[in-house]
Parts: C-alpha cells; structure tokens; sequence
C-alpha cells in the first residue's frame, strides 16, 4: 500500500496517465490518488489490456508494476517506446530489486519507484517525467534554439514520421542504451547518430564514425581495437583504436551489416564485457563507449540465412531507430529543397530560388536515393539554371507521367538481359570515373552522384576490385 499521504494543493497537474498493475487495490488507491491531483487517469489490470487501451488512445505517462503475468512490465515498456516514443513509463516494483529498475532505466524508462512509496516521492517523479513528455513533442514542431540544444537542428523535416524519430532520439540520448538505426541509403543515418551522441551526456566526448563497410575485416579489428607493436607486417608499433579514442563517448559502427561473423563475435565480446583486447595482445583494456550502429540491410534475414550474428543483433537492437524513407515523408520536400538551396547560395554568394513548376517536379520524384538524391538534384539544378529562379525543365527527373494500361511482365530472359545492360553500364560509369580520378574514390563517388559506401559495395558486386 501506499505510505501515509503528505498534505499537497490540488489541481495544477496536467496530462492523461494509464496505471497498470495486476493488485487491484494498489491500482485503484494510485489511480485515486492520482485524480486527486488533477491528472485524467486510466487503469489496466494487466499488460495486454494496457496495450490494447494504447492502441485507441494517447497517453502522455504509464505507470506500471514489474511483476505481472503472463506479460510482465519490462515487455509492457519496451512495447510503448515502440509505439508511442513521446509517452514517458515509470515503474514499480514492490520487491526492492534495484537491477530490474536500472535494466528498465537503460531500456529507456523515465524513472522508477519503490513500492510502498511517498506520495509526494510519486508526484515529483510523475511531474518530471510529463516535463519530458511535454519536451519531447515540442521539438517535433519547433525550431531554433531548442533544436540546436539537443543536437536535433540538423534534421530538417516537420511530418510525423520525423517527429517521432526526434522525439525518439531525444528519448534515447537520456540513456545509456545501445542503438541500432535502420534505413535506406541516403536517408542519413550518420545524422541521426550524431544526434543522439549530441542529446547525450556524453555531448562533451568524442563522436567516432567507422565505416565497416569499407575495410575487411582484419583491418578493421586493427582499426577499431587497435594493435601491438609487431602483431602484423607493418605494424612498427602499438596503436590505440578508435574504439579506445572514442573513450567517453560514442562510437558510430555504419554498415554493420556487412561485417562477417568473426568480427562480430569480437564486437559482441566488447559490448558485453566493456573492454577490447588490441590485436596482438593478451591483456584487455576497459573501455566506456557508447555503441550506436547502423545499417540498410535486413538483419533478421541476414540472420536467418547465417550471415549475422544473432546474439549481436539483440545486443545492439536494444533501441531500434527507424530513418524513413523521403518516399514515406513528401511533406518535407519543400523545407528540404529550401535547405538545400540555401546552402548552395550562401557557398556560391547565389540568389537562386525554387519556381513553384520545379517544386511540384521534386514533389512527383519517388526518390530511391532519398535525401542525398534530393541535395545532389538541387546543387545539380542551382549550378546549371541560366537565371536565378529554377525552372521545372531544370530539374534533372523525369516528370510524372499519368497512369497507363499495366504492360505485359517481362519474361526471365529479358529482366536477366536488361539487369546484365544496367549492370555494364554502371561498371563502365565506374572505371571511366576512376580513369579521371585515379587514387581518389571520393572524387569518384562525388562525380557519380553517390556516397563512398555505395561505389564501394557497387564496385564489390561488379567485380571492380580497385574499388
């Protein structure tokens, strides 16, 4: 039960909060309380019940015990940061087992409370955590100042699908937790890495980024985990990783996916144990990083087909980060372009602007290469347009055309044919790129209109082993 009441006014609180938990009793003397205070409340005698009250309805906290069955409070959390990541959770548990409440706080709960607690103990926690709640759905919609302060004034955009990804990573960086970011090429990931390290506490340490992609794996290991002094030809003396040089901070692991399984191993034992052993050595050195890593690949069919590590996955999808396509987030085609734009005119002391013919252009494009498509798309169209306002025929797509009568598939020999033209014809954008720039493959991913990963993996697949 609760411990005897402290005297407090009535009605200034705000906010709708749900009180999960399987005691009737203390449900319903909390939920009481509760609407003493002035809060709207609901409660629910079990998880699934809880989930289900989620579904049809907004809250802006839970409540809710640890212990209860068949689906206990720790799933019951992880389930609402997965659908709602603005409603704040505290928990309860009335057995005093500090390691379930810091295992809830990691996942991403706002606090916690020991059962029997002080109302006033309760009604402090529950006001600081609707703070955040309040916080967090304001930086979906503002800009400025508030933005620039958790790192989020970088990701432009103001349709749902950003916000919840703002309100998502702000939630997140209050944490410790490891995070894994999913999405396409060209969505930019990387920012939003960078922005959960610069919501963090750990703003003030080292932002790492490490494209795992671009290394084989020995290389790699050295890199991330550093070396002894003769482990390899080469190696003249002891180097620290960058694992290490991230100490105190966070560490961006982009293209997870295409590690192989004996790297992953040693990151999975770094993760765990909190300490890396330098290639060569035997002693092993601790080390706090934070872990944030990213890929565009679907890892439980990497999973499934024996490529990725499936006790890794689980240790590194603690908190899943969702980037959306711009397919799914048109709405901040405007604010995107404008952006972009912008920074085209302040570089080239332009005053170039968007017609409405070329924005309407942008707004029919489905975007395969997402944002960095669209930036590269404007610059193309800034540098090129004979006047200063942008015309439709200036942007470098194809414009929509009207729905017509759905053509016959083609047969497997022809879709082969046609793969096998696209792929010599990429093969030969790529080696007559090269021929241009030889050593420089960022001037050749700059010219080709792609990211250095993508000529990477593209070089990879085409068989272009200089790449």
């Amino acid at each position: 039960m609760i411990a005897q009441p402290t005297p407090r006014p009535h009605g200034k609180a705000q906010g709708r909060l749900l009180v999960v938990d399987d005691q009737r009793n203390m449900r319903v003397t909390t939920a009481m309380l509760l609407r003493q205070e002035g809060y709207e409340v609901a409660e629910a005698g079990a998880a699934d019940e809880a989930l289900r009250l989620l579904e049809r309805e907004t809250f802006d906290l839970v409540l809710t015990d640890l212990r209860m069955e068949p689906i206990d409070g720790m799933e019951l959390l992880r389930r609402v940061l997965e659908s709602s990541p603005s409603t704040q959770v505290i928990v309860m548990t009335a057995y005093g087992t500090i390691e379930s409440a810091v295992e809830a706080m990691r996942l991403g709960a706002a606090d916690y409370v020991n059962k029997p607690f002080k109302e006033s103990e309760l009604l402090v926690r529950i006001e600081k955590a609707l703070e955040k709640t309040l916080l967090i759905r304001q930086l979906g919609t503002l800009t400025g100042e508030l933005r620039e302060r958790y790192g989020v004034d970088k990701i432009v955009g103001q349709s749902a699908p950003v916000r919840e990804m703002v309100a998502r990573i702000v939630r997140v960086a209050q944490t410790d937790s490891t995070v894994l970011i999913t999405g396409e090429s060209g969505t930019g990931k990387e920012l939003v890495a960078r922005a959960v390290h610069a919501a963090s506490a750990r703003a003030g340490g080292t932002f790492v980024a490490v494209n795992c992609a671009a290394l084989t794996s020995s290389l790699l290991e050295s890199e991330l985990f550093g070396h002894a002094k003769g482990a390899f030809t080469g190696a003249l003396r002891a180097r620290r990783g960058l694992y290490e040089e991230a100490d105190g901070g966070t560490i961006f692991l982009d293209e997870i996916g295409e590690t192989d399984t004996g790297f992953q191993a040693k990151l999975l034992r770094a993760l765990q144990e909190g300490e890396i052993r330098r290639v060569g050595e035997s002693s092993a050195v601790r080390v706090d990083v934070r872990v944030v890593a990213a890929t565009n690949q679907d890892l439980r069919g990497a999973i499934a087909e024996k490529r990725f590590r499936e006790d890794l996955f689980y240790r590194l999808n603690v908190v899943p980060i969702r980037v959306p396509p711009l397919r799914e987030r048109k709405a901040d085609i405007p604010l995107l372009a404008a952006h972009f734009l912008a920074r085209f005119n302040q570089r080239n002391g332009s005053r170039k602007e968007l017609s409405s013919g070329a924005l309407a252009r942008l707004e029919s494009h489905d975007f395969p290469g997402n944002v960095r498509e669209l930036e590269n798309l404007i610059e193309q169209a800034a540098a090129l347009s004979i006047s200063d306002r942008i015309a439709a025929d200036d942007i470098g797509v194809e414009p929509a055309r009207a729905p017509s009568a759905p053509a016959a598939a083609p047969s497997p020999g022809a879709a082969t044919r046609l793969r096998d033209v696209v792929d010599e014809a990429e093969r030969a954008a790529i080696l007559a790129a090269m021929a241009r720039h030889p050593g420089d493959l960022g001037a050749v991913a700059r010219e080709l209109g792609v990211s250095p990963t993508t000529l990477w993996r593209k070089s990879r697949r085409l068989g272009i082993e200089s790449a």
